[in-house]
Formats: structure tokens, sequence, C-alpha cells
């Protein structure tokens, strides 16, 4: 902590004093709310974050100590979106995260999935899956269903959701068949990303990052 410039005691109180003010006005925006996408909560979201992202600053530079929160930003998450305007093609990036919090019914789906095709085990195993139980039985159950029907019945195959992301980016143009599929996420560019959702367990809320300009 320097001493340069350290923020007085009232500007720390005042600056809290903003992040009640905020957070009164937030929940009335919340509560008065029109709709999924009311601007005036959207507003009241971003003067909230702005305002606890300051008292966080000036209560460290005042006293070491920080805030137990954390509100995502979403102003600055992406560039703006530089993409073509009438888009011909689309790219859908999705990652989901999962913990394996009961192996043994992970084990036991896959086992039901094999007693009922069983050359969608040996599929599994010719892909080197066979090394580990567990392995094998992720192959068998996201070879037999849907990334969407895993992740609405992932209690039932023992696992745990995490956070998750869905990018929607726009192209001029479809591209060539098989020419990304060695590293899909790699060539993402951020200001081609007309919108983005994430999910995350440490907020235990749905994010909207929207990329386009309004």
């Amino acid at each position: 902590m320097s001493d340069a410039a350290q923020p007085t005691a009232a500007e720390v109180r005042a600056a809290a004093e903003a992040v009640k003010t905020a957070l009164d006005r937030h929940l009335a925006a919340v509560e008065g709310r029109s709709g999924e996408d009311d601007p005036d909560v959207y507003e009241a979201f971003n003067e909230l974050a702005a305002a606890a992202e300051a008292y966080d600053e000036l209560l460290y530079d005042a006293y070491d100590e920080v805030t137990p929160f954390e509100i995502p930003g979403t102003e600055d998450e992406l560039p703006p979106y530089a993409g073509p305007a009438e888009p011909s093609a689309l790219s859908v990036l999705i990652r989901r995260d999962y913990a394996v919090v009961e192996p043994q019914r992970l084990l036991a789906q896959a086992q039901r999935v094999a007693d009922l095709d069983a050359d969608t085990v040996a599929e599994a195993s010719s892909a080197g899956s066979a090394g580990s139980s567990t392995p094998m039985a992720l192959g068998v159950l996201f070879g037999e269903f849907e990334p969407d029907e895993i992740a609405s019945r992932h209690k039932e195959f023992g696992l745990e959701e995490g956070d998750s992301t869905l990018w929607v980016t726009a192209a001029e143009e479809p591209a060539e068949p098989g020419e990304w599929l060695d590293a899909p996420f790699d060539a993402v560019d951020a200001q081609r990303v007309v919108c983005r959702f994430d999910v995350s367990a440490v907020f235990d809320e749905e994010l909207d990052v929207s990329g386009t300009s309004t």
C-alpha cells in the first residue's frame, strides 16, 4: 500500500454509500422490469458494477482490504462488433464443464447403453478409452447422447454442472469442410462475436454479453 494519493476515510465512506444507492436502484429496476431485456435493469446493473469496483479499489488503497463479492463486467468483455452486417454463416462455440461426482452412476448408465448396443463399447475401446472404466463410460455416453441431452440429464449420469459458455460468431461464408476440426476454438475473431452467453457457478446467474452495438 502506497502513501501517495491515498484516499481519505471520507472518500471510502462516500464510495460505500454509492454502492448502497446503486443496490437500491438495481433492486427497484429488477422489481419493476418490463421484460427480459429491460434497459433499466441493464443500466442499473452496470452502475452497480461500477460503484462496487470503485469502492473495492478505494477500500484496498486505504485499508488493504477487499470486498467479499465480485460483479462480472459486461461492457468490456468483447470489442465492438466488426463482422458482416448481414452474416450468411454462423459458428456456435459451446463449452460446458462438468465434475464427475458419482462415478458408479456414470458407469451404470454407460453399461445400460452398452447392453443395448454392444458396438458402442467396441467403438469407445478402439478410440483409446479402454484404459480406464470412467473414460470409456464417458465415451459411450457422449457417443450415444447429444450434448444438450447430457446437459439436461447430467444428474442422471452422475455429473455436476460447472461453468458454461456459448459464443455465436458471424462469417461471410461457411468454413471449408474439415478445415477447423483439429483446433475448433483457435480461430475465433472476437470482433465477429454476435453475442455470448455465460453461466457461472460463481455468480449463480446467467450473464448475457452482447458483442453487437446498439
